[in-house]
This record gives C-alpha cells, sequence and structure tokens, in this order.
C-alpha cells in the first residue's frame, strides 16, 4: 500500500506562485511544498525581464491595463485584468520588505525599464537581468525559514485524487516511493511546457505535467493553442536555450539576417520592438533553409556588461563578446498563455483544486502575453489563492485508500528518444508557423510516438498529452491571432474574436 500524508494545504511548483502561495497561507495550516527536482528548478529563476507593475511617475493602473489588453488580442478577461494591475504594485513592494534587492536609481526610488508593447517605463529589475534569481532567492529563503511549511523534493505527482468532483490531493512518486498526500486544498503550480518544443528558454523541468494531469482528472483547459516564442534565445546546441532579453533591443540592438542586413524595418513600424511574435516569426523566416540571424549589439559597447551582466557573462562563456561580436539568435518556445481555467480566485472547476502561475488561465494574457506580466500574475493570482485558502478551505475528510503503485520505469533509453522526437514534431508542425496539413501530420507523429512509450515513462506522457492538446486547439482556431499564427488562415478573423477553445 501506497505511504500516506496528511496536510492542510498542498502545493505542487517551486516557481513564483508555487513559491508565494506557499508562504503566505503558511499562518493558517501545514503547508505541503512537492517540486519535481529542486527548490531552485522553475523557470522564474531564469526570467530575465523582470515584472511589469505601475510604480513610476506618469504611470498608473490604468495605461497598465490598456497595454495588456492591447497585446492580448481580444481574448483577455478585462476583469482579470483589472486584478493585475491594480493589485500588483503591492505585491513588488510586499516583496522588497521581504528582503528582495531590486535595482534602485541614486536617489533610492525603483529603478524602471522599458519593454516592448509597454507605454511607459514600469519594468521593475534587480541585479541587471537576474530578477527572476532574485524574486526566488527571495522566496525560496522565507519558505525554508517557516516552520509550517514542509518541501519534498524530488516529487513526481503522477495524478490527482478525484472523488466525486472533488480534489483530495495527489498521488505521487518522491524519490522512487509510492506515496499520497492528502490535502483540504491542492494548488497546481506546476510552470509551463517549453519542453516540448526542439527550442526553449524553459528549464528542463518544464515538460507540461501540470496540464496533462489536470486535464486527466477532468479540470478544464483553454488557449492551448496560444504559445508565446521569445524571438531572441542564443543559438547553441544546449538545453535549454540562453535567453537574450527583450530589453537589449529596447536598449537598440538590432537584427541582421545572414547577409548582415537590417530586415525588421521592412517588415514593422516598430522595428525590432515590434511585438514578440511577430518579430519570432520573421526570425522564423530568415532562419528557413538554415540561414543565421544575428542580434548586433555593438553600438552599446561597454554599457553591455553594466546594463546586462547576466547575459554579458552566458555569452563570453560561449566565446562571444556582445560589445564586439555579433549574438546567433532563434525564436524558442518560452510562454504558454493557456492552461487550467480558474476564476479570480485561483479555483478551478474541480472543488479543492487551485491553479496560479504559468499553469493557469487566469484570463490576463489572452492570445499574447505582455512582456514583464508573467511574474507578475504569478505574485498577483498566488496572493489571492492563498487568501482563499485562509480564509474559505473548511476541512475535508480523506477518501478511502485504493491499492496502487508506481509504474516501473523499464527503459530511459527509449523514453529520451520518444521524448526528442516529441520536440521535433512540436516544433516543425505545431510551432511559430502552423497549416492544417502540417497540424495533422503531427497529430498523426504523437498518436505514433505514444504506441512506442516504454512503461513508467509518465513525464514524457504527460509532454504527449500536452502537446496534443496545444495542436487540437491549433487546427480548431481557423484565424491567425497572437501567439498563435495560421499560414493558411493568416488574417484575424471577427468571429474568432473572444472565442475560447475549452477543454
Amino acid at each position: 500500500m501506497a505511504e500516506r500524508v496528511r496536510t492542510r494545504f498542498l502545493v505542487v511548483g517551486s516557481g513564483v506562485a508555487g513559491l508565494h502561495t506557499a508562504w503566505r497561507s503558511s499562518g493558517h495550516g501545514d503547508v505541503t511544498v512537492l517540486t519535481k527536482r529542486s527548490l531552485f528548478d522553475s523557470a522564474t529563476a531564469y526570467a530575465q525581464g523582470g515584472i511589469a507593475a505601475a510604480l513610476g511617475a506618469g504611470d498608473s493602473p490604468e495605461l497598465h491595463r490598456k497595454d495588456t489588453l492591447a497585446a492580448g488580442a481580444a481574448l483577455c478577461d478585462a476583469a482579470a485584468v483589472q486584478v493585475l494591475v491594480e493589485e500588483g504594485p503591492a505585491r513588488v513592494r510586499e516583496l522588497m520588505t521581504a528582503g528582495a534587492d531590486f535595482d534602485l536609481e541614486p536617489g533610492g526610488k525603483l529603478k524602471l525599464g522599458k519593454e516592448a508593447a509597454h507605454s511607459r517605463r514600469r519594468i521593475v529589475h534587480a541585479h541587471g537581468d537576474q530578477t527572476g534569481a532574485e524574486v526566488a532567492r527571495t522566496l525560496i529563503e522565507r519558505v525554508r525559514e517557516t516552520d509550517s511549511i514542509e518541501v519534498m523534493e524530488k516529487a513526481r505527482v503522477l495524478d490527482l485524487i478525484v472523488v466525486n468532483g472533488v480534489c483530495h490531493g495527489v498521488r505521487a512518486a518522491v524519490a522512487g516511493r509510492a506515496i499520497e498526500i492528502i490535502a483540504d486544498a491542492t494548488v497546481l503550480a506546476t510552470g509551463g511546457c517549453g519542453q516540448v518544443y526542439r527550442y526553449t528558454t524553459n528549464p528542463q523541468v518544464a515538460t507540461g505535467d501540470g496540464y496533462a494531469i489536470a486535464h486527466r482528472a477532468g479540470a478544464k483547459l483553454a488557449d492551448m493553442e496560444f504559445v508565446q516564442f521569445h524571438p531572441t534565445a542564443l543559438d547553441t546546441p544546449e538545453n535549454p536555450l540562453a535567453l537574450i532579453s527583450e530589453a537589449v533591443r529596447g536598449e537598440g540592438a538590432v537584427l541582421l539576417n545572414e547577409e548582415k542586413v537590417r530586415f525588421m524595418t521592412r517588415r514593422h513600424k516598430d522595428a525590432e520592438l515590434a511585438p514578440r511574435d511577430i518579430v519570432a516569426r520573421e526570425i522564423f523566416r530568415e532562419r528557413k533553409d538554415g540561414r543565421t540571424v544575428w542580434l548586433d549589439a555593438r553600438k552599446l559597447g561597454r554599457s553591455f556588461e553594466n546594463r546586462f551582466p547576466g547575459i554579458f557573462a552566458l555569452c563570453r562563456a560561449r566565446g562571444i563578446n556582445p560589445g564586439k561580436d555579433l549574438i546567433p539568435v532563434t525564436p524558442a518556445a518560452h510562454y504558454m498563455m493557456g492552461g487550467i481555467v480558474t476564476d479570480l480566485r485561483g479555483r478551478a472547476n474541480l472543488s479543492g483544486l487551485y491553479a496560479c502561475g504559468e499553469v493557469s488561465r487566469t484570463g490576463v494574457h489572452g492570445a499574447n502575453r505582455l512582456a514583464s506580466n508573467s511574474l507578475l500574475e504569478g505574485l498577483v493570482f498566488a496572493e489571492r489563492v492563498a487568501r482563499d485558502l485562509i480564509d474559505n478551505v473548511k476541512k475535508v475528510s480523506a477518501p478511502r485508500k485504493v491499492k496502487w503503485e508506481v509504474p516501473r520505469f523499464r527503459d530511459r533509453g527509449a523514453a529520451q528518444v520518444a521524448a526528442d522526437d516529441v520536440r521535433r514534431v512540436m516544433w516543425d508542425y505545431c510551432g511559430i508557423d502552423r497549416s492544417a496539413k502540417g497540424l495533422r501530420l503531427g497529430l498523426a507523429s504523437l498518436a505514433e510516438i505514444e504506441t512506442r512509450l516504454p512503461e513508467g515513462a509518465t513525464e514524457e506522457a504527460n509532454m504527449i498529452e500536452t502537446a496534443r492538446l496545444i495542436a487540437e486547439a491549433a487546427l480548431l482556431r481557423k484565424e491567425s491571432r497572437g501567439g498563435h499564427y495560421r499560414s493558411d488562415f493568416p488574417r484575424t478573423k471577427r468571429k474568432w474574436k473572444g472565442r475560447h477553445i475549452e477543454w
């Protein structure tokens, strides 16, 4: 029989959303945090950009709201966006009080940066381009010093325990042992799914488990066709790829094609600072047939190292000096706008189940996330989840035990081959430039890969499940909008405005 552990609140995931939820709810009951590897393995720790919040002179939540709605291509939930922009500034100030070392002006005010599609300077940074790492460090410290929070590392969630539409916790393999964690409320904060694509900036743990686990349990998902591809990852043979933040283009770096000629000036009025999906698509087209695209930041010269110390170090470690050399770049899967549908308190459609952070679909991002709204969403909605846990979650009696065991993982090599095949298929057919023909080929390939999955390859099975949700939604949406582009339906259609594909 599996071992059984009882906790008041269960949080699955250790990025900004999971850590913040655990910390803020820990004064009102014991919290168990499950993380697939270690506390530091999350997209949060990789986030270079920053946190967008209306904190500067001449800025307001109203202006931030307008920019977010414009980026979302008529698919945002206006009420969720209002919550995001109004509560955001307070969450950033709380993090500062909790010890986050954000960059300040000489006078002591927050030093605010500008990014594409923002009408004001409103991006809070830490150590130039290390914002996510600083947020993660601050929250991990808070979690570690809280006695009522227990962290289980190397914990793989296999399935939710759902009885009569009520979620009672999870079945998990913790360091290989079969454990049931029974909770009064379960919060999925499992992050994104960039690893289903060949090129991604997401950490290796981001295999889309949360989407697949929730889908199998009967949770409602939506907007899975809307994947954001970051235009400029460093083009190297690594996984994940190192990101070259949008802020580098914000400071004046330009994109050059194989012939070393600027091409974005001919494609969009905002050139290199056009919306991410447009820049990513144009780079993808230039790179077809193996042509290289370069980011030219040479005019920043010596100031590059001061403004972007982390990116400078990433480039130097790979033999590139951004002050003197051109930087080879590729688009890469970066962020999932869709996910588990929640209300404004983070509640999913199954009683006792919550979701926040990238795995959730709160409605704030619509069809395209505005730069630096992701860490903000994680903080704002994790706070709302924590408040709802404290105010409204009653003690629930545990369901009766059912016999189960962790499936034996028999062939790691075959599982690895399957995972690599999923990534290749998704990049080629279900990525930046989609068509009905390609998406159907992709779905057929995914079905074939599934037939050769070895027993116990639970993570790879989740990858296929999530990949299929993306491809099927992309096939159904016969238009182009935000992060979703169909070459056979290249225009945005009025009849699709405000329409969501739900599972």
